[in-house]
């Protein structure tokens, strides 16, 4: 694997940092808008100048000087940031000018002995004004007019940031244009029964629920390190994180999501953003795992976000987190209110944990790989026709009329989540039971726990219907 220099965007709140995020790493992965603080975790992405690849990570508004609270744990993240940075880039504001919150930054990344850029960001059209010259004054050597927004000087400061770094050097300017890359597409042809993706495939597992139910200190248990911020305040995470993990051989992208909470309770413009940013990451993740939070009863909310997930098509693992320290007596009515509230989520492997305490996060851990591997299933077509054909032996459609539908074959039509395919006759007149009865057949004889099943009906042409 080529080393891959670290590059820490570095300054106070709304200085345009995540903006740059974004034009580095050719993405809309950082929410950006004009509003101080809305970054708080770690968050990182890459980039490539030439054939040369790096590693931004943006951070949070610094606050050195915060001793408690919300503004203490982000000045943590941007600190760990700093540290296994290999350079800093040190954004300032060329509109607002040199202020003594600057200074304060700039005295703790000289203790730092870390290399530092000064960055004068938002001086599109100021490049040769002498208030740039101000920023002199904070001792980190010659400023750099940029603009994140425009792309003006882009190009120039990767060139200076990445010197010295690598093996070597990249001739090919660096394009500073918004394109995202393609994913590509996945085949959907699948012609014999063979459970779970390659082994190489990285599971992308999201991480989603109620605002404060956990889901920030699972990842940071699973990780062993403090990788987000897990604060005792609702709404804490904003932005939709990923971070690489591997455990027991299997590769994940875990996805810290914003908590979802009602929409007459959502006021915040950036809180619609997360939202939007969080129903993103449930779409383009391979499973979903759902915290509940033990402590609260089951809400119509987290009804909601299970049906968002099922109505996804995305495989499904529960986890009723804050489990330890309950009584009987509650754990036995949270679990009547599970099933009463959520019943439409039975094909989920449901688990108890403690997020904070790290029970149960293994056996957590086996029904995400199991759950992942049910949904890139590949279903073979005889098996298929084999178990339609017995379940309709064993109980036949209903008729409507005097037609009774009549079922041919079956195949696989897709994954993630598997469809299967019916072929027959008159097969418009197949109601929702009777299709409920052969998903459960087929969830049943191909083992798909945990991953919601589609079935399809295809009725053949008949040539003489208008004859």
């Amino acid at each position: 694997m080529p080393f891959k220099p670290v590059i820490a965007l570095v300054g106070r709140p709304n200085v345009g940092k995540s903006t740059l995020f974004n034009r580095l790493t050719r993405s809309r992965s950082a929410l950006v808008a004009d509003y101080s603080g809305l970054t708080r975790d770690r968050h990182y992405g890459e980039g490539r100048v030439g054939d040369k690849p790096f590693i931004a990570v943006d951070t949070g508004g610094f606050e050195p000087v915060a001793k408690s609270g919300i503004l203490h744990e982000m000045a943590r993240q941007t600190r760990q940031a700093i540290a296994e940075s290999d350079v800093v880039l040190f954004l300032v504001d060329a509109r607002a000018g040199l202020n003594a919150h600057d200074h304060d930054i700039a005295s703790l990344l000289r203790k730092s002995a870390q290399r530092v850029i000064l960055c004068v960001n938002k001086a599109e059209g100021m490049a040769h004004s002498g208030s740039i010259s101000e920023f002199h004054e904070l001792g980190l050597g010659q400023p750099y007019a940029i603009s994140a927004a425009h792309g003006d000087g882009i190009n120039d400061l990767v060139e200076i940031a990445l010197e010295g770094l690598g093996e070597e050097r990249a001739d090919t300017d660096f394009d500073v244009d918004d394109r995202e890359p393609d994913p590509g597409a996945m085949a959907d042809d699948a012609t014999e029964h063979d459970h779970g993706p390659d082994p190489d495939h990285r599971i992308k597992l999201a991480i989603v629920g109620r605002p404060n139910v956990g889901k920030s200190t699972l990842i940071n248990t699973l990780l062993g390190e403090e990788r987000v911020i897990a604060f005792d305040l609702p709404g804490t995470t904003r932005d939709a994180i990923e971070i690489e993990f591997e455990r027991g051989g299997k590769r994940y992208t875990l996805i810290d999501t914003a908590g979802l909470r009602k929409r007459g309770k959502v006021f915040e413009a950036i809180e619609k953003f997360s939202v939007i940013k969080t129903l993103q990451a449930i779409e383009a993740c391979n499973v979903v795992l759902l915290m509940i939070d033990a402590q609260h009863e089951v809400s119509e909310q987290d009804a909601h976000i299970a049906g968002f997930i099922v109505e996804s098509g995305r495989a499904l693992v529960v986890a009723i987190n804050k489990w330890d320290g309950l009584d009987s007596e509650h754990r036995e009515r949270i679990q009547r209110e599970f099933d009463r509230k959520l019943r439409f989520l039975s094909f989920a492997r449901v688990h108890t944990i403690s997020a904070l305490r790290g029970q149960g996060v293994n056996a957590l851990l086996r029904s995400v790989n199991a759950a992942h591997a049910a949904a890139f299933s590949k279903l073979s077509t005889p098996k298929l026709t084999r178990v339609l054909q017995d379940a309709v032996e064993q109980q036949p459609p209903p008729r409507k009329g005097i037609f009774r539908p009549k079922m041919r074959y079956a195949h696989q039509g897709g994954q993630n989540p598997p469809l299967v395919i019916v072929h027959g006759n008159a097969l418009d007149a197949i109601a929702d039971p009777y299709r409920r009865y052969l998903e459960g057949k087929f969830r049943d004889a191909f083992e798909l726990a945990g991953t919601p099943l589609r079935i399809e009906f295809k009725s053949s042409y008949n040539p003489y219907v208008d004859k």
